[in-house]
């Protein structure tokens, strides 16, 4: 029989919830590389920015000092039709493992996009609505940052127009017609209607598309349009500090029933997700309080922190986005149509990429056959269907699960669980008939999106 004393789901109060984000540059001694502006080679300014993103968030782009930021009671009032998710103690998982770990998901596919991209959309939308703006642009995977953005600015009254990885438009019609109900305008990425696109299609004809050619064409739309800016649903400062809702939401909880973790552990593809549970628990770390591993999991089919390179680079392949300082496999690599498309981005959070950099984090890259046999093993279990990008983070949590079963260890492992599947019938349906093939680039393979990275004194791979 499972604890007594520690339920399945342990759930804050509404007056538990927190009522800042935590900005973990603060407590970083290495802080992040800055932005920088590609013709110049020199830090981004507000005012360079604010012709791009909304003014509030310009400036939490750009703040390294204070390591809390108050969240708007607007947004706080949003928060609480799906928050605080629970923190589930995965009991039928540990029993099918056989395992003494102890395993916890934060759950937070419990509202309509399905996933945790509302907690920053909202944000986002918020302070695009409070600067008078008309709409926002934006790029998607898998769907799930689209669909929570269109719910966003549906909810404030803002146009919202979406560039959506090409393969995924294809892959994923009905996450597709959610973004449409909640009036978004959904255009399969790359396009024949910005330049940028053009331009892209011109130099990878029949591609399938990325997240780096789908924000360029965001950016460009966003640019020639008065009273509208670009909004991002991962990699940048401002988004991963938004999602720390995640990690201070499931540190209290845990701390509401003395439960210290060992391993923590996220899928990894802008870092969003990742860096908003891990935050709060790094800065610990961070701060000599306490010690975790943090395991970052991402495809292999797309391994930018397990195999890139750690230099600035071009956040975007149309090129039209400043410079980050990030592991990256070049801004022009194009990843395999790997059915978790919300973690076929090229880069990484320049936040985590540092951290990363300084030791403090573990990557894993591991293949998608892997992951949904990790998946099923889940849903069969534990009775969520979670999404692909959520299933990397399973993957290892298993793996690591397993392991202690060997050596008779009691560890305590946390991961993510950031969204549902239930838009993503046709990857499982091609794993279930065997038409899903696992797809690791060679070095020969990654070399021409390495010699796309910007060379500049300072900037040698």
């Amino acid at each position: 029989m499972p604890n007594k004393e520690i339920p399945y789901k342990i759930y804050l109060e509404e007056n538990e919830m927190p009522k800042q984000w935590y900005n973990v540059r603060a407590d970083m001694k290495n802080k992040p590389a800055p932005l920088l502006n590609p013709e110049t080679l020199k830090p981004m300014t507000f005012e360079e920015l604010r012709h791009v993103f909304c003014d509030e968030l310009v400036k939490q782009e750009l703040n390294d000092t204070d390591a809390y930021i108050d969240i708007p009671e607007e947004i706080l009032k949003f928060y609480k039709m799906y928050r605080p998710s629970p923190l589930v103690r995965a009991y039928c998982l540990e029993e099918k493992l056989q395992t003494p770990a102890k395993i916890y998901y934060k759950f937070e596919g419990n509202n309509t996009s399905g996933s945790h991209k509302l907690n920053s959309a909202i944000a986002q939308a918020y302070y695009a609505k409070q600067q008078g703006l008309k709409g926002v642009t934006t790029e998607t995977g898998a769907g799930q940052w689209g669909t929570a953005l269109s719910m966003a600015c549906s909810y404030f009254g803002l146009d919202c127009q979406v560039y959506m990885v090409k393969v995924s438009y294809e892959q994923k019609p009905f996450r597709r017609e959610v973004m449409r109900t909640y009036g978004a305008k959904v255009t399969p990425s790359p396009s024949e209607t910005p330049e940028v696109g053009r331009k892209i299609l011109q130099e990878h004809p029949g591609t399938s598309g990325s997240l780096g050619c789908a924000i360029s064409e965001a950016v460009e739309a966003a640019q020639a349009q008065d009273g509208y800016r670009y909004v991002l649903g991962s990699v940048l400062s401002q988004v991963l500090l938004h999602q720390t809702i995640i990690g201070l939401e499931t540190k209290a909880a845990l701390d509401k029933y003395d439960i210290v973790p060992d391993i923590i552990i996220g899928c990894a593809g802008g870092g969003s997700n990742l860096g908003g549970l891990i935050s709060p628990f790094m800065g610990e770390v961070l701060r000599g309080e306490k010690n975790y591993r943090f395991i970052a999991v991402e495809p292999s089919s797309c391994p930018s922190l397990t195999r890139g390179k750690y230099v600035y680079d071009f956040c975007d392949t149309g090129k039209v986005c400043p410079l980050a300082k990030m592991y990256t496999l070049g801004s022009g690599f194009i990843p395999s149509a790997n059915h978790a498309g919300g973690l076929r981005y090229h880069g990484m959070s320049s936040i985590l990429s540092q951290l990363y950099h300084d030791g403090y984090m573990e990557s894993r890259s591991v293949e998608q056959t892997a992951v949904f046999q990790a998946a099923e093993e889940f849903a069969r279990v534990e009775g969520i269907l979670p999404a692909p990008e959520s299933s990397h983070a399973i993957r290892v949590a298993i793996d690591e699960a397993l392991k202690c079963k060997e050596t008779g260890e009691e560890k305590t492992i946390v991961f993510g669980l950031t969204g549902t599947g239930y838009f993503d019938m046709v990857a499982y349906e091609k794993f279930h008939n065997g038409q899903m093939e696992d797809y690791i680039p060679s070095d020969e393979d990654l070399k021409p999106g390495f010699a796309g990275i910007p060379r500049f004194p300072g900037n040698e791979i």
